[in-house]
Parts: C-alpha cells; sequence; structure tokens
C-alpha cells in the first residue's frame, strides 16, 4: 500500500443506495449478477486499497447502515489512494456501464448518497463512522470533515486533523 498524497493520508469513500426489491429477485439479477465483476474491477484498479465486504458475501450486501430506519439501503465502502484515481475508476467504462444503469436497481434519494473524507494511512473505517460523515455533508454541505466526490479537498497537513463543524 502506498501513500497517495504527501501526508499519509488516504481517502474513504461510502456510498449508499435503496434497492427497489429484494436482491434475489429477477429485477436485482443483473445488479446482483454483476457484483463480483465490479468489485474485482475495483480491487485491479490503479490506486485501490481496500473495500468493506463480508466474508461469507465477498460483497457488501450484508451491511447495514441505517438498519432502524430502512433495511433496503445498501452500503458500499472503499478506500483509495486519491480522489482523482477513485474518480478514474468511477467513470472509467467498465462500471460507468453499471451506473448508467442504477435507476432501474436504486431508488432516487433526495438527499447526499456518497461521501469521502480523509483517513490515516492503513485506518479502515467503519459503519458509524461512515453515517457519521454522511449525515455531517447532509447537514453541512461539502467541508474538509465531509465532502462530494466533486467538491474535493486536499488532504490534511501531516499530523493535522480536520474537525467536523458543530
Amino acid at each position: 500500500m502506498t501513500e497517495g498524497n504527501g501526508y499519509g493520508y488516504e481517502l474513504a469513500e461510502v456510498n449508499i443506495g435503496r434497492i427497489l426489491a429484494p436482491l434475489d429477485t429477477p429485477l436485482m439479477a443483473d445488479f446482483s449478477n454483476g457484483l463480483e465483476h465490479i468489485n474485482a474491477r475495483a480491487e485491479a484498479a490503479p490506486g485501490f486499497v481496500w473495500r468493506l465486504k463480508d466474508e461469507d458475501t465477498d460483497d457488501s450486501t450484508t451491511f447495514r447502515m441505517f438498519e432502524e430506519l430502512d433495511d433496503w439501503i445498501l452500503v458500499n465502502m472503499s478506500v483509495w489512494q486519491s480522489p482523482e484515481l477513485l474518480r478514474a475508476f468511477v467513470y472509467d467504462e467498465g462500471h460507468r456501464s453499471y451506473l448508467k444503469r442504477r435507476r432501474e436497481w436504486f431508488e432516487r434519494l433526495a438527499e447526499a448518497v456518497t461521501v469521502l473524507w480523509w483517513v490515516p494511512t492503513g485506518h479502515r473505517p467503519d459503519l458509524v463512522e461512515a453515517r457519521e460523515r454522511l449525515e455531517h455533508l447532509r447537514k453541512h454541505g461539502s467541508t474538509p470533515y465531509a465532502f462530494a466526490l466533486a467538491d474535493t479537498f486536499p488532504a490534511p497537513a501531516s499530523g493535522a486533523d480536520y474537525t467536523p463543524l458543530t
């Protein structure tokens, strides 16, 4: 694993989506059947560091970030060396072909569904941390503490830490 910036930080990202039907239904078949391929593409992509996955399923479809509100919200979380390398993967044709079909499988949510933030190299965020960052983005908009892919902020200077707005 290498440091994607000069300061010993990596970029964490989480995105959520509310599925339109259970994963084992015909409506969700193309999505479910494509997970292994997309996850393998991510892991092979330049700048990929880590992704949240269940040891039994090798994906993150068993994890829930908002289970007390809605059990149909799936979560995907990963760590990358830089925003540029994450963007390159997200908009690569292999991933973009699935991204274009997201409305076939996921509801359009009114609030932000993706958030990014800097973590010290080697740190692997958990769902509590990811939810807090997403809620912060929803409340305050993009800040150095939690931001959208379109509004990235540079990694903190060595030893610095971005703190949340109150």
